[in-house]
């Protein structure tokens, strides 16, 4: 008869303890899907930054390459510009402005 009690005892405590992970589990589970959202939200922000940031550098590698034909062309005039005041120059003479008003910011400095 010690056998059968020894079986039945350790029957009684493995299924307590069961009971036991089984409520644990049940109570924590709305903690544990909030982490899960907050983690998938931290992925997905992550993710979409890192596409922006990719989208950024592909727009400005694109401005660059497109910037010389602008100054020399007068190419790129559509979009929204046509609800702003603006001027339609030559862009030699942008372009020499631009560089004599930074030639004289760097001799302003060196004084």
């Amino acid at each position: 008869m010690d056998q059968t009690s020894g079986i039945m005892a350790t029957r009684n405590s493995s299924s307590s303890n069961t009971l036991l992970i089984v409520l644990i589990l049940v109570f924590t589970f709305p903690f544990w899907i909030v982490a899960a959202g907050i983690c998938i939200g931290i992925l997905g922000g992550v993710f979409g930054a890192v596409i922006g940031v990719i989208g950024a550098m592909f727009g400005v590698l694109i401005s660059i390459i497109a910037l010389p034909f602008k100054l020399i062309f007068g190419w790129g005039h559509w979009g929204w510009h046509d609800h702003w005041p603006h001027f339609h120059g030559n862009g030699f003479i942008t372009l020499a402005i631009i560089i004599v008003v930074l030639l004289a910011l760097k001799s302003r400095g060196r004084r």
